[in-house]
């Protein structure tokens, strides 16, 4: 089951999700079913480390680096591995340009790192 995390800025909803992977395949496969079940969202964005040389971010529609990788940061910040963190966005109507979007998806991800440990 993963761990959940919320941050909420301007109208906009980023609900993030953190869970143990075993490998990449489950990665792939875990992130398939966020976007399933998230078809209605804005964007699906995620970041994944599993060991010290094999992660994968993604910044799915948002402008690049401002989502995955601010993600991945948050994970590294808290020397976890074998990880996936997904933040899933609705978007709220008023733009957060890009140093909002990047404060947005690591303040997720840490709400939801924070309930995962």
């Amino acid at each position: 089951m993963a761990a959940e995390g919320l941050y909420k800025d301007r109208g906009s909803k980023f609900l993030a999700f953190a869970e143990h992977i075993a490998d990449e395949n489950e990665a792939k496969s875990r992130i398939a079913w966020y976007k399933k079940k998230y078809h209605d969202a804005r964007h699906v964005c995620y970041a994944y480390r599993l060991g010290e040389n094999l992660w994968r971010t993604k910044d799915d529609g948002e402008p690049h680096g401002t989502a995955g990788l601010p993600i991945l940061r948050t994970i590294d910040a808290n020397k976890l591995d074998n990880v996936l963190v997904v933040v899933v966005r609705y978007f709220g109507g008023t733009l957060l340009g890009t140093g909002g979007l990047m404060v947005a998806y690591r303040e997720a991800a840490k709400a939801a790192l924070e309930n995962y440990k």
